[in-house]
């Protein structure tokens, strides 16, 4: 028998860090992708978000790589809004890149947190300035030229 518990902290933005994302209408979208993730036999804890990226913090399955499962979501939901233009007039589409920190059980509910706060914090730091600091924390060295404009 194999034991895992893959716990990763997921953010990714919209193209250009448009804020497409209408909080009107994010609770929607959140729905949407947590079947998404329930569908590929994932566990949401939380998602949230900014009008320009999202937050998602998940228990990944064994049997799935962190790229294929961001790519599917970014895929699908991209359908799905897509589908839903009205809700989201102005989204074009998810940035290249993402990022997606592994963490312990323990560090969960600091995390669930973090993610619910979105928009409490976004009043006083910038996405870049948040996605920095999440990636030192994490003993990430920090590359500029991903947060360019255009990824």
């Amino acid at each position: 028998m194999s034991y895992t518990r893959n716990i990763y902290h997921i953010i990714f933005r919209t193209k250009e860090s448009i804020p497409s994302l209408c909080i009107e209408n994010e609770k929607q979208l959140y729905r949407y992708i947590w079947g998404v993730i329930k569908e590929l036999d994932c566990i949401l804890y939380q998602i949230n978000g900014m009008p320009d990226h999202i937050h998602i913090l998940l228990e990944l399955h064994p049997s799935m790589s962190i790229a294929e499962l961001v790519q599917k979501i970014k895929v699908y939901s991209h359908h799905w809004i897509d589908k839903n233009k009205d809700l989201f007039p102005d989204f074009n589409c998810w940035s290249i890149g993402y990022c997606a920190l592994t963490y312990a059980e323990r560090d969960k509910e600091m995390i669930v947190n973090y993610i619910k706060n979105q928009k409490q914090h976004h009043q006083s730091q910038h996405f870049v300035d948040e996605i920095k600091w999440l990636l030192t924390q994490s003993g990430i060295t920090v590359n500029d030229k991903y947060f360019e404009k255009d990824l």
